[in-house]
């Protein structure tokens, strides 16, 4: 158990003057390592000067040689390493099942899985996906299709009122639409560079945040739906999941989940950023990583 000493430690055995003796101060102890301090003083002198050193050490509270009381280190960790997202480094990840059951351990290409994160990119792959599903078929009646006669309504003077020649203006009820929408298509042209790079993007901050599950396979032992609940209830913090399988959707677990608003099951060729970006959790199979993986490792067809 790694622990830290600050300076008010140094302040609880006396004063800098019962220091004088000691011309270095070290402690060191068996285990993991941490940074410490060590000084060197001078006689008479009342701070601390000369030069200083860095070195490794860890105290226990349960070893009994150290000089320091066991009441005084503080049993946290002192240094907690942090995975730094973006180095295109490969990840081990544990393998399991619904059953929660070890299955060994599987190496996410970094390529895929840790890319850097930018937000642009996944804004402009939105963007795409929801203006190509777009439906767009809006449309209104113009002048020549709305239905009415073509008899000029009155005459051009001599009424007092303004001058019309059809009933079927847009300043009549019942009257045409101008300049309204019609039907067409809402897509735009997005490179395949970036809709291959959003989804790395999502898939690396599904990984980042601990939100990428990997299993063996989607296999479920029946189609009840209460075990699919139980399953989920499992995992921490899943308000929406989203599975993705490797091939073709199993019958049973259609079945086991098409109750279920917070759970959701695709093939990994329909795996998209939109769909990432609405579950925070991501189950995928073996078969479903393989498939991704291959698929952003083929060439783009220029």
């Amino acid at each position: 158990m790694a622990a830290s000493i600050s300076k008010g430690i140094l302040r609880s055995f006396g004063s800098l003057s019962a220091l004088r003796r000691c011309q270095d101060v070290s402690i060191r102890a068996s285990g993991d390592s941490l940074f410490s301090r060590a000084s060197s003083f001078h006689l008479g002198s009342a701070t601390t000067l000369s030069h200083q050193r860095w070195f490794t050490s860890v105290l226990t509270p349960e070893s009994s040689d150290d000089p320091f009381p066991a009441d005084l280190l503080s049993s946290r960790a002192v240094i907690t390493p942090d995975r730094k997202i973006g180095l295109y480094q490969d990840l081990a990840i544990p393998l399991t099942n619904f059953q929660n059951e070890d299955k060994g351990f599987m190496v996410l290409a970094g390529d895929v899985f840790d890319v850097p994160i930018r937000k642009d990119i996944v804004h402009r792959v939105v963007r795409w996906q929801l203006a190509k599903r777009q439906q767009g078929t809006h449309s209104t009646k113009t002048i020549s299709e709305v239905s009415g006669t073509g008899r000029k309504p009155w005459n051009q003077k001599g009424t007092g009122r303004a001058r019309h020649g059809t009933l079927r203006g847009p300043q009549f009820r019942g009257g045409c639409v101008m300049h309204g929408p019609k039907p067409r298509s809402h897509a735009f042209k997005l490179n395949k560079q970036v809709r291959r790079l959003g989804l790395k993007i999502a898939l690396t901050a599904r990984a980042a945040e601990g939100k990428l599950f990997v299993f063996e396979d989607l296999e479920v032992p029946t189609h009840k739906t209460k075990n699919m609940v139980n399953y989920v209830q499992q995992m921490e913090d899943a308000k929406k999941l989203l599975l993705v399988d490797g091939g073709p959707i199993s019958e049973r677990l259609k079945l086991a989940t098409q109750n279920l608003h917070y759970v959701n099951v695709i093939p990994s060729i329909g795996l998209n950023v939109y769909s990432i970006l609405q579950h925070d959790t991501l189950v995928m199979s073996r078969a479903a990583v393989n498939g991704i993986v291959d698929r952003m490792h083929t060439p783009i067809n220029r």
